[in-house]
């Protein structure tokens, strides 16, 4: 779900010679300061997604939520939204809580 937002939050759909990258974001540190510290070095975007357990009921029925906080800001720190540091029990929980993922390629 993560390389699947990333693929549509980017301008390009993603491109270069290399495989793009899709990262766990730090919930202190930007999306920037992530990328730039691998291979990976450019940041695309931020996105931030939860999908909602179960089968649509209808075509109205939201599936999830997400956001682009874009590459140069924390955006929210609450360690909820950290895929790392949140509790595994968290993801099944209905926190009102986002996982943030960064999109990296290489120059």
């Amino acid at each position: 779900a993560a390389a699947a937002a990333c693929r549509g939050s980017t301008a390009s759909g993603g491109t270069g010679p290399w495989a793009n990258t899709v990262l766990a974001k730090e919930n202190t540190r930007s999306c920037a300061q992530v990328c730039a510290a691998t291979d990976t070095k450019l940041c695309d975007a931020d996105v931030s997604i939860s999908g909602f357990l179960g089968k649509a009921g209808s075509y109205t029925d939201p599936l999830g939520h997400f956001y682009n906080y874009g590459c140069g800001t924390p955006g929210n720190e609450n360690v909820l939204f950290d895929a790392v540091k949140a509790a595994d029990e968290a993801v099944f929980q209905k926190t009102g809580a986002y996982y943030r993922f960064c999109c990296c390629r290489k120059e």
